[in-house]
């Protein structure tokens, strides 16, 4: 079976047929974490924002012109994400102080890496603090959480295994972490 185009997938996207955003979502997860990433030069970070990302997709893929190209869409999107991403954070990322060979300065003369005690006390603590939020939050939103953190799950796994649509999972998720950051900024 020939590879159906961007626009013929998000054709069936829009008349139902949720298997098509999954095709999308899984042909440029991939090539979006590699942009996101060469931006945040962080996996954790990249993971964030190339998740928000793809919820962006799903949220306003109906609005959507489709006489323009999908992939340019998507990619001004994570790009938008990564750089509000940076705004909310106010950092900048190191590889802004590589010269043209490569070397950056700033990072080969950085302090050691290795967390002081008093950082560490506070991560420890912090720790505590998303551990108790999330004991808080309904059985639910805490199961998908264990099975997307703990037992280091995909969303399609989650869902798999809940028998659940995968937009459903991630939008749990997303509530779910919304939950406990509330309760935790409320601690």
């Amino acid at each position: 079976m020939a590879e159906l185009s961007d626009e013929k997938l998000i054709e069936q996207y829009l008349k139902g047929d949720e298997g098509s955003l999954e095709i999308l979502i899984k042909k440029y997860l991939k090539p979006v974490y590699g942009f996101v990433f060469r931006y945040t030069g962080n996996a954790a970070d990249a993971d964030d924002i190339t998740q928000e990302t793809f919820v962006k997709v799903w949220r306003n893929i109906k609005k959507f012109d489709r006489q323009k190209k999908f992939k340019t869409w998507l990619f001004t999107i994570a790009k938008n994400t990564a750089l509000d991403f940076f705004k909310k954070r106010k950092t900048i990322p190191f590889s802004n102080f590589e010269d043209e060979n490569g070397y950056n300065f700033v990072a080969d003369n950085l302090a050691s890496q290795s967390l002081s005690p008093a950082q560490e006390a506070e991560k420890k603590e912090t720790a505590g603090f998303v551990s108790s939020a999330i004991s808080q939050l309904s059985s639910n939103y805490q199961k998908i959480i264990s099975l997307r953190h703990d037992k280091d799950l995909s969303f399609q796994e989650i869902a798999d295994f809940l028998g659940e649509p995968i937009n459903t999972v991630k939008s749990r998720y997303r509530r779910a972490i919304l939950a406990a950051k509330k309760i935790a900024a409320t601690s």
